[in-house]
């Protein structure tokens, strides 16, 4: 069941909502208005009731009026969306900052001290501002409770902002259609006491923890998991965007390369390059393009944990 009130989380909803009460406000009014003068018009000029057609000369007041009154509404629309939006494109300094990555098909959100998650977590009623980067494609990240949504746009700098005012669990998904798999880009906004958050923030014994219990290939499947390798390869054989990995190590793949093709065995340094130069080697039969770098957002050991985990995929 949709309420309301559990939805109105943020500093901005209620100059969002007072701009689209008005603008759907007026949107009746004329809705209303336009099809009882129509009703009339037939009722009052029918064939019955007015057999010779009227020639009706022009009305400087009537188009006064219905110059000067559409012009009044758009202009108070237009104040409305002006004053809802334009504190948005203005973050506080003192604004606590997070780094959101997005890419086909996973939002990652990266914090000053190096945690990263697939939920955004942040502290109430402190400004929190959304540092938005797109590795591949253009996306848009919208959080309905908060009344916010920025394009990602791969190349520019955006940005969103907003102050969470109730404890709560959001959605927060993708609404720019990026791909096949658009969908998974489905994500949740956490938001606790600063307290909370502040024990969250600073503990770092789940990562450690994680660190030591995991194999080289449990840990490069958790990678691959977290970066969304998965949305566009498949490990079981069938075709996606890309490749699969099932049988990939160690065999042959033909490729083309600089207008040639070429056959090639996939081997540690084949797939190495393939994550941090994707686009330099394409395999046979599928599209340029599509996936992008990770050259300096996965470490050696982090493309390393990735290769023995795929050499299992037989």
């Amino acid at each position: 069941m949709y309420i309301l009130a559990t939805t109105q989380a943020s500093n901005f909803v209620s100059g969002v909502d007072r701009a689209f009460l008005i603008i759907l406000s007026v949107c009746f009014f004329f809705l209303i208005g336009l099809t009882v003068t129509m009703i009339y018009f037939i009722f009052r000029y029918n064939k019955k009731r007015n057999p010779q057609a009227t020639q009706i000369k022009g009305s400087t007041t009537l188009e006064i009026i219905w110059t000067g009154i559409p012009l009044i509404l758009v202009l108070i629309m237009f104040y409305y969306g002006w004053a809802g939006w334009a504190p948005m494109k203005k973050a506080p300094e003192d604004s606590f900052q997070i780094d959101v990555v997005a890419r086909m098909w996973n939002f990652t959100f990266q914090y000053e001290n190096g945690k990263k998650t697939d939920t955004l977590f942040v502290p109430m009623n402190r400004p929190v501002k959304l540092n938005l980067n797109s590795m591949d494609v253009i996306h848009s990240l919208y959080i309905p409770a908060f009344r916010v949504k920025e394009d990602v746009v791969p190349g520019r700098e955006k940005f969103l902002w907003f102050i969470p005012e109730k404890e709560g669990v959001y959605e927060l998904f993708c609404t720019e259609y990026c791909g096949l798999q658009h969908s998974y880009m489905y994500n949740w906004v956490k938001t606790m006491p600063q307290e909370d958050f502040d024990k969250w923030y600073t503990d770092t014994t789940a990562q450690v923890a994680s660190a030591k219990v995991d194999s080289p290939t449990a840990a490069g499947k958790r990678i691959m998991t977290n970066i969304g390798c998965f949305a566009c390869h498949t490990i079981d054989g069938n075709k996606l965007v890309g490749p699969t990995f099932k049988g990939l190590y160690g065999h042959e793949v033909t490729v083309k390369a600089g207008g040639e093709t070429k056959t090639v065995v996939a081997d540690d340094e084949y797939i190495k390059k393939s994550i941090l130069d994707p686009n330099s080697e394409i395999v046979d039969g599928f599209n340029k393009g599509l996936m992008q770098s990770y050259q300096g957002q996965l470490s050696d050991t982090e493309i390393s944990q990735i290769i023995e985990y795929i050499k299992t995929l037989k």
